[in-house]
């Protein structure tokens, strides 16, 4: 058995990350998903590419178990209470009955139509419904990620909608793959009713966890004076750990429980939120890179060859058929959201590394068929990326669903920031030699009222000016003002026409 050095392993990773990041960033500019991107990094160092054999699935499923614990923490901080307001019982109910209704009609199609694969294999109809469970949530990562590279925003609350229901769904995709996984290892036929209430319990104590856990972490981050501030955001991190461990010992869903944890810590006050925001944000982005990496090291490409065309066509009645079905029924009952948002949030059912990870649980148990599963998942899910993530901000323009934002400047050259209470606009402008026509000194730029420039950079060298304060081209300017208008107004007023750029709060 030849033992790998903990140096080697450190190379590896770090060399994985790395290459990751460049990836990532040129699918940005390309407007292909970057989850996809990290997928294949992680397919071309595997078993079948550069020779990393990795095929622990206990150690894969840790890991991933792992790294979706943070990510739902982070997507809740980052989801802001005022604007999933209107949306929350569309977003509910489509986190739920939806997701539901897209494993139904799935695992329906799948029986009827390859249902002789996994009789073969000694599976039966639980299996193909099995298969339907693991891919009925969806991916919001890769969804925003292609819609902020391209500068669209959504119209009609669509954005918090879909944020709702992605952050909403891994719970109740998770469940309904345990509870099948149950009844496929029990061999008994399983009482709906207790089904049911074996996930509306689960669902409710997760809830109520969350909320609860969250509420007292609140306290816990305003009650306790960490010396270091550095500490701050590891206090936060462990909170949001321990509420998803907490409702799993409590048979709650855990996913659930950090959350809502995350959604009433981020909707909240407390020390360093800023830094500790970031600090998450950041840890959230290595734990989707660390997450899609392992999924694809594990994955043999060779294999997903005798699943490829059954699911291709699995992949494409979910697009076309098994999402909109969904979506259009759990959205009936909500008259105040129109026929084009509905065609809008079928087409962004994209499937992504939550799939894949719920994949693996079959395959960990030695479920019958679960080999089947998980090479049909990761096809599903690469088709999906494909598919629909390249085409995302095509068919929104299309249905007139997302409008070009004029954004300000993104500071970039300073490095500084006003707390959330406090409302001020912040931009930088270079001067260039159109800027400077209006005059040399900084007193003569048209600059409206309430805007003040309050530093400014040139080359290497930082200075507060005065209104006499000669400038040259090339300059970089701090501009300060009350809100977002009066810096458009900057703009306007200086001759800066172009205000694609990415805003800055």
């Amino acid at each position: 058995m030849t033992v790998i050095s903990t140096e080697f392993l450190l190379l590896i990773g770090s060399l994985l990350f790395f290459v990751s990041l460049v990836v990532g960033k040129a699918g940005h500019k390309l407007g292909v998903p970057v989850l996809l991107l990290f997928l294949v990094v992680g397919m071309l160092f595997g078993s079948d590419g550069f020779g990393f054999n990795f095929q622990n699935v206990q150690i894969a499923q840790t890991i991933g178990t792992i790294c979706l614990c943070i990510i739902l923490f982070s997507g809740g901080l980052d989801t802001k209470f005022q604007e999933i307001k209107p949306i929350i019982a569309p977003g509910i109910v489509m986190a739920t009955v939806g997701v539901i209704l897209t494993a139904l009609f799935t695992g329906l199609f799948v029986w009827f139509k390859f249902g002789h694969l996994f009789s073969a294999v000694g599976a039966g109809l639980f299996t193909c419904f099995l298969l339907a469970a693991t891919v009925s949530s969806t991916d919001s990562a890769s969804v925003f990620g292609i819609l902020r590279s391209r500068g669209l925003n959504l119209k009609n609350n669509l954005r918090p909608l879909l944020e709702l229901e992605s952050g909403g769904n891994d719970p109740m995709a998770y469940m309904l793959t345990i509870v099948l996984m149950s009844i496929i290892q029990s061999g008994d036929h399983p009482s709906f009713l207790s089904v049911l209430g074996l996930i509306v319990m689960q669902l409710t104590i997760g809830a109520i966890v969350g909320f609860l856990l969250g509420k007292i972490s609140v306290r816990i981050m305003n009650g306790i004076r960490m010396d270091n501030p550095s500490l701050y955001p590891v206090l936060l991190l462990v909170l949001g750990v321990f509420s998803f461990a907490s409702a799993y010992f409590l048979k709650g869903n855990g996913y659930l429980a950090v959350y809502i944890t995350g959604l009433v810590l981020g909707n909240s006050k407390f020390p360093q939120r800023r830094s500790s925001m970031k600090f998450m944000d950041g840890f959230a982005w290595m734990s989707q890179i660390l997450l899609f990496l392992t999924l694809g090291l594990l994955v043999n490409p060779r294999e997903l060859l005798t699943v490829l065309i059954p699911a291709l066509v699995i992949a494409f009645f979910m697009i076309l058929v098994a999402r909109p079905l969904s979506v259009f029924l759990s959205l009936a009952p909500f008259r105040n959201i129109h026929f084009r948002d509905k065609v809008f949030v079928s087409w962004v059912g994209l499937r992504g590394a939550v799939p894949i990870l719920f994949a693996i649980l079959p395959l960990a148990s030695g479920i019958e068929g679960a080999r089947i599963i998980f090479n049909s998942v990761f096809v599903i899910t690469i088709v999906s990326l494909l598919f629909q993530g390249t085409t995302l901000s095509f068919v929104a323009k299309c249905l007139g669903v997302s409008e070009k934002p004029k954004y300000f400047r993104k500071i970039e050259e300073f490095d500084v920031e006003f707390s959330e209470d406090i409302k001020s606009a912040m931009t930088e402008i270079n001067i260039t030699k159109e800027t400077l026509k209006h005059g040399k000194n900084l007193i003569e730029l048209p600059f409206p009222e309430r805007t003040l420039v309050v530093m400014v950079k040139r080359g290497d060298h930082y200075f507060v000016p005065t209104g006499k304060t000669e400038l040259h081209e090339g300059d970089i300017l701090l501009v300060i003002s009350d809100d977002d208008e009066a810096l458009f107004e900057t703009y306007r007023q200086l001759g800066i026409l172009d205000y694609s750029f990415q805003k800055n709060r």
